[in-house]
Formats: structure tokens, sequence, C-alpha cells
């Protein structure tokens, strides 16, 4: 198992059960116990959990949005495969707004070896884009980083996006559901979606099929707005056909 699939069981583990032991998780991972305790100091290190004596447990209250540096380690593959099926559907030249999440920071790491010009809507795709020269262009809005998130919001945020119109928008969620559409956990977040949806002639939803049929505190768009939909396959059928019958095309990869 790599550290990176290690890291990812631990932390899908810990925050299911509420918290975990060394000798638990060096049991179900094959790892050493010195192994676990490198990998629990680690994690802890980036927020993801709090180290305990003999373990970890986990730093998320009930009904709260898991911080981005837990969901950073969580279904990984399939975020990258999403990402590659949301790329697929952008053209060489598009001007392209990117939401805030980690799905949509794999779209940018994609993104930056296209031609494309790119607003992202979060510190890390403007520090990854704007790391190394590629032939992306880098626009970057004004706005307040959400603490431990980094999703740009606020009056700045929201006069950036007024100010231009792009060809696509790249939108993460929380929720999504033909019944109670787009939703987000956080009213500034949800007000930010809303603006990029009216600025941009084209909206892609990036949602992992555990977001389908869920639903958030803050509403953002009615199904009807959202023309496509990438997912993975194990977004539930039921939910999918009843957004297809909204008019979304759904694309699983």
């Amino acid at each position: 198992m790599s550290n990176a699939d290690r890291h990812g069981l631990i932390t899908k583990v810990v925050r299911d059960s509420g918290g975990a032991t060394v000798q638990e998780l060096a049991a179900l991972t094959g790892a050493s116990e010195m192994t676990i305790r490198r990998d629990l100091d680690t994690l802890a290190a980036q927020g993801v959990l709090e180290r305990v004596r003999g373990g970890a447990r986990t730093l998320l209250l009930r009904g709260e949005e898991p911080p981005f540096a837990l969901r950073a380690h969580e279904a990984v593959d399939t975020k990258r495969r999403i990402a590659a099926g949301i790329s697929a559907l952008i053209a060489d030249g598009e001007s392209v707004l990117l939401d805030s999440g980690t799905t949509c920071l794999e779209v940018a790491r994609l993104l930056r070896e296209r031609p494309v010009t790119v607003m992202p809507l979060s510190l890390q795709a403007i520090h990854l884009l704007g790391e190394t020269p590629g032939p992306a262009t880098l626009m970057v809005p004004g706005g307040r980083p959400r603490a431990a998130e980094g999703a740009l919001t606020g009056p700045l945020t929201l006069a950036s996006l007024a100010a231009v119109r792009f060809d696509t928008a790249v939108i993460g969620c929380c929720g999504l559901s033909a019944a109670d559409g787009l939703t987000a956990y956080d009213l500034d977040d949800a007000a930010v979606k809303k603006a990029a949806i009216a600025s941009s002639r084209r909206v892609i939803v990036a949602a992992d099929g555990s977001k389908l049929g869920h639903t958030a505190y803050a509403h953002v768009a009615p199904a009807a707005l959202l023309q496509t939909l990438v997912t993975d396959t194990a977004a539930p059928a039921d939910e999918v056909a009843a957004l297809e019958d909204a008019g979304a095309v759904v694309r699983a990869v």
C-alpha cells in the first residue's frame, strides 16, 4: 500500500469511527506501528485529525463540512477521473472560471498544461497555476479566503466575477439533487457559486456520486441551470435519471 493510499484509509477510518488506535490502524493497513505513528503525526500537522495518546481522533463535528485537508485525501482517483472528464469538455482558447474544492483543484492540475484562460476561486488553485510557467493564462480575483479552505468569498470576489464573462464555469458542490438543485454548506460560498453561474455561458458541475441526492444548507441553483454533470459510476442511478430529466447531460467516468 502506498503512502497516499494508507493516509487516505487512515483518514477515512478516523473520520467514520471518530477515532482509532495505532494498533487498530496497523492491523488494518498492514504497516508497522512505527509507520502508523509517523502517518498520524503527518496527518495531524495537516489538520486532518487530532493526535492523541495511542492513536488519533477526528476533528469533525456532526453535520460539519469536512475540512479541505481531510477531503484532499478522500477518493483521489475518482476526483482525478472526474477532472480528466471535465478537461476533455473544455476547448483550447476557452475562458474558464474554476470553483474552489478538491475536485476543482485536480481540474486545475490539468488546465495548467492547456492554452486556456483560468480564473480560480481558491488559493490552492491560484498557487498551483502560478507556481510554474505554462500555456495557461492565470487571472486572479479579489476576495477574502475562508479559513482552512482557501476558497475566496466576499464583495471583492463577487465584483471580480461581475466584471468578466466566461465560456465555462466548473462548479463544485456539497450536495446536488433534482429536487433541491445545487447546494453548499456555507452561505458566502453559495453566493460566489451563484455569481459564477451568472457570469458563464456554460456550467459544468464536478461532483462524485456521494454528493448526489444530498442536500446541504445553502441553496445555489436549481438543477435546470446546470448543463453538464461529470460524476463517477457510483452515482445513484435514480438521481442521475432525475437530473437528466431536469435537462442536465450526465457523464459518469
